[in-house]
């Protein structure tokens, strides 16, 4: 388990083996209370249970049962006071619980995550499988091999995603945050893919020289909410995710204006180039591309929702 500050660290620090033992019932009783302040504030009850099933491996069936409550001893990963307290945490300050246990599932990962790195969403699962489509566009080109970037890898989440399906795949993993990039090489260690990731600290393609005309396909989630925006979010997000990497600047296109102007000098010929977006922008973006001049089979791709979320393109190959 992970811990997402130095208030969290500093309270596990002040463990002892027998302090870290409780009954079932006393969890249950815990637990009870901690599904009440959860109702009373709006914070999904099932969060208490995911704290749990983190620092008491319980599984889903015995909560669901609670069959729990009827051992007599319970090993917990620090003490109940402790568990109290970062639960006050989730509740009052809105710390997201993917901060409170530091880890959260994607795609078929368990990923470490503090405040330093953006928490991966569910519908950012889909930009690996829509790379995987992309490939079969042209397959004498074997775009599946060969070299490919996550810009602003944040947690890593991308480029394990691209490393997990392209096996013969070198992934460059980009991230202007010391911070992050330690938390990327820590998933991608803890996960057995850091022999195929490369992690540089840089803005977007600066530490990637070497790699112009070269690459298969670039991949990013980069900041694309607007500025006077952040301000609205939910107090998850904004109180506590790194603006660095929401901010997409006046309009939330800085960013993605700026990978649609470089990625054309480091595509190779029929490259992909894929990206996220907020709702909204698609006709923007794809007017970019085009305006641009390097890209062709432009897409828009929508998320289980039914939001404009992803936008594909090509390198154009005869240029």
């Amino acid at each position: 388990m992970g811990f997402g500050n130095s208030k969290q660290d500093e309270l596990l620090s002040q463990n002892s083996p027998a302090s870290c033992q409780v009954t079932g019932l006393a969890l249950w009783q815990w637990r009870c209370d901690a599904r009440q302040s959860a109702v009373k504030v709006g914070v999904p009850v099932s969060e208490v249970d995911w704290l749990l099933r983190e620092v008491a491996g319980l599984d889903s069936l015995s909560l669901r049962l609670e069959s729990f409550k009827e051992r007599s001893l319970l090993k917990l990963s620090y003490p109940l006071s402790v568990l109290s307290q970062l639960w006050q945490q989730r509740i009052h300050q809105r710390l997201p619980i993917q901060y409170v246990v530091g880890v959260t599932p994607w795609r078929n990962f368990s990923l470490n995550v503090s405040p330093a790195v953006l928490i991966p969403r569910p519908e950012t699962e889909y930009l690996i499988d829509l790379a995987v489509e992309a490939t079969k566009h042209n397959p004498t080109l074997k775009l599946e091999s060969g070299q490919w970037a996550d810009l602003g890898t944040g947690s890593g989440a991308i480029a394990l995603g691209l490393a997990e399906i392209f096996s013969d795949a070198t992934i460059h993993a980009v991230d202007c945050s010391a911070d992050a990039l330690a938390i990327a090489q820590l998933n991608a260690q803890r996960l057995g893919f850091e022999p195929r990731i490369q992690f540089y600290q840089g803005s977007w393609y600066s530490p990637l020289n070497a790699l112009q005309g070269q690459l298969s396909g670039m991949v990013s989630n980069p900041p694309y909410i607007p500025s006077n925006c952040l301000q609205h979010l939910q107090p998850e997000v904004r109180d506590h995710e790194p603006h660095l990497a929401l901010d997409g600047g006046i309009d939330g296109l800085e960013c993605i204006r700026d990978l649609i102007q470089t990625s054309a000098n480091y595509l190779r010929p029929g490259g992909i180039w894929l990206i996220e977006m907020m709702a909204g922008q698609a006709d923007t973006v794809v007017q970019l591309l085009h305006q641009q001049g390097s890209y062709c089979q432009i897409q828009i791709v929508s998320d289980l929702a039914g939001i404009d979320r992803f936008a594909l393109a090509y390198r154009i190959d005869n240029l």
